[in-house]
C-alpha cells in the first residue's frame, strides 16, 4: 500500500550522454594500463606508492633557471643591436648607380668586399690645420667625391682591400694606392684618385676593370667607429714582422715598437694603419705601399682573432652589447642587417688562405707603380681561386 501511495520514484535532475564508439573500439578490449600510468606522471602513487612532491624547486635551480633567462636575453640583445646599426650603416651610403653584384646569401656563396679608406681627417685624427668639418666627413666616407664645403682635399682611397669571405673563405687581397691603373672617363692615374673624381661608384669599375673581377659589396672605413670598436673589444694583439716607428697628422700620433707581438688600442691601430714612412731615429728602414698593406691585414687578422679567440668568450659575452652596436658602426657598407651578421659568421668559421698584396715591378719617375697583367692574374686566381672572369687591364705600358 506504501509503495502504491508513494507512486513511481523522481527521475534524477541530470543527463546522460553516451559517447559514440570509434570505428575499431569494439576490437579492442579495454585497456586500464595506460590510464594508471597517465595517473602516476600526474604525481599520483598508484598501487601503493607515494605521490611525487610538488613543493617549491631548489633554489640553485631557480637561480640556474634565471641565470639561463637572463644570459639569452643578452644575447638577444645584442642581436638586435647589431641588426640595427648595421641597417643604419646601410642608409648613409651613397647610390652605388647597380655597380655591386652582390646577393643577401653571403654565408653560403662567397663574395668579393671592396674595403675602402679614405684619406680625410676628423678632429681626433687631424694635425694642425687638417681637420674637417662633420658634413665634409659625412659627405666622403658616404662614398660620396669631396664635397665643395670641404677645406681639404681632393680627397682620395688611403686604404684598397679586398675581402673574400663566404662559402667558407676568408682571403684578403691589398692594392698599394700608388698603383697606375685606367680609371673610366679619367686619364690614367693613380688608383686611389677614382675616390676623389667619382666617390665609391667610381672606384669600384676602376677596380673591376683593373683586375678583370666583379664586386659584390662595398665598405667604407669609419676611423672614429674603427677606433671605438677596437677598444671596445680591449684592443687586439698584433705580430709586427718588422720595426715599426712612425709619425702621423703632423706628428699628432706616434709609434715606436718593436718586432714581434703587441696589444694596441684604438689609436695605435688607425696609426699603424696609415703608416707610410717607417723609420726608427734619423735612419729610414722601410715605408713602402706594400708594408702598409701589410700593416693592414695584420690588424684585420687581430680583430678576428680578437672576436673567435675562446678565452674571450666571458668578455666578449658581458661587452655583447656595446661590441654589437659599434662593429657596424666601423664602416659605412652595403650590407645592412641581413647581410652583415653572415660576414660576421663567415669570417668567424670561414679558414684563412692567406694574405696577399699586388706587387708592382717598377716605378714610374711621377711614383706611380706599375703592376704588369702577369701579376693581376696570379694575384686574383689565388684571391678566387679561379682565373678572373674578365681580362684585367692592370696598369698601361709606362
Amino acid at each position: 500500500m506504501a509503495d502504491e501511495r508513494r507512486g513511481e520514484p523522481e527521475r534524477p535532475d541530470y543527463k546522460v550522454y553516451r559517447s559514440r564508439p570509434g570505428l575499431f573500439s569494439r576490437l579492442r578490449s579495454p585497456d586500464l594500463s595506460k590510464l594508471r600510468q597517465r595517473t602516476k606522471r600526474k604525481g599520483g602513487g598508484g598501487e601503493g606508492k607515494p605521490a611525487r612532491p610538488t613543493g617549491p624547486k631548489p633554489l640553485w635551480r631557480r637561480v640556474l633557471k634565471w641565470v639561463g633567462v637572463f644570459a639569452l636575453g643578452w644575447i638577444v640583445l645584442s642581436f638586435l643591436l647589431f641588426e640595427i646599426s648595421s641597417q643604419i650603416q646601410k642608409g648613409k651610403l651613397a647610390d652605388m648607380g647597380g655597380t655591386l653584384h652582390g646577393n643577401p646569401f653571403l654565408s653560403v656563396s662567397p663574395q668579393t668586399i671592396l674595403v675602402i679608406g679614405t684619406d680625410i681627417r676628423s678632429g681626433q685624427f687631424a694635425g694642425a690645420g687638417e681637420a674637417e668639418s662633420k658634413s665634409c666627413l659625412d659627405t666622403v666616407e658616404s662614398g660620396k667625391p669631396t664635397a665643395p664645403s670641404c677645406q681639404h682635399g681632393p680627397y682620395r682611397s688611403d686604404t684598397l682591400m679586398l675581402v673574400r669571405a663566404g662559402g667558407g673563405d676568408f682571403r684578403k687581397l691589398s692594392i698599394p694606392r700608388d698603383t697606375l691603373a685606367q680609371i673610366p672617363g679619367q686619364p690614367e692615374n693613380k688608383i686611389n684618385s677614382a675616390y676623389a673624381v667619382g666617390g665609391a661608384k667610381l672606384t669600384v669599375r676602376t677596380i673591376e676593370k683593373f683586375l678583370g673581377i666583379n664586386i659584390d659589396q662595398v665598405a667604407i672605413v669609419d676611423f672614429d667607429g674603427f677606433r671605438s670598436f677596437i677598444d671596445s673589444i680591449g684592443g687586439i694583439n698584433v705580430n709586427l714582422p718588422t720595426d715599426v716607428c712612425s709619425t702621423v697628422s703632423g706628428g699628432a700620433f706616434n709609434l715606436n715598437l718593436k718586432k714581434g707581438e703587441h696589444t694596441l688600442n684604438g689609436f695605435q691601430a688607425i696609426t699603424l694603419a696609415r703608416t707610410r714612412e717607417n723609420s726608427c731615429g734619423n735612419q729610414q728602414t722601410s715605408g713602402t705601399d706594400l708594408e702598409r698593406a701589410q700593416f693592414q691585414q695584420v690588424i684585420l687578422d687581430g680583430i678576428k682573432d680578437r672576436l673567435t679567440d675562446p678565452l674571450r668568450l666571458p668578455y666578449n659575452f658581458i661587452k655583447g652589447p656595446f661590441i654589437a652596436w659599434n662593429a657596424p658602426q666601423v664602416m659605412v657598407s652595403s650590407m645592412g642587417a641581413w647581410t652583415m651578421p653572415q660576414l660576421v659568421f663567415a669570417a668567424g668559421i670561414g679558414f684563412s688562405n692567406g694574405s696577399d698584396v699586388l706587387k708592382p715591378t717598377s716605378t714610374t719617375a711621377a711614383g706611380n707603380l706599375i703592376i704588369p697583367p702577369e701579376e693581376c692574374e696570379r694575384a686574383v686566381k689565388k684571391f678566387l681561386g679561379s682565373s678572373p672572369p674578365h681580362k684585367p687591364a692592370c696598369s698601361p705600358p709606362s
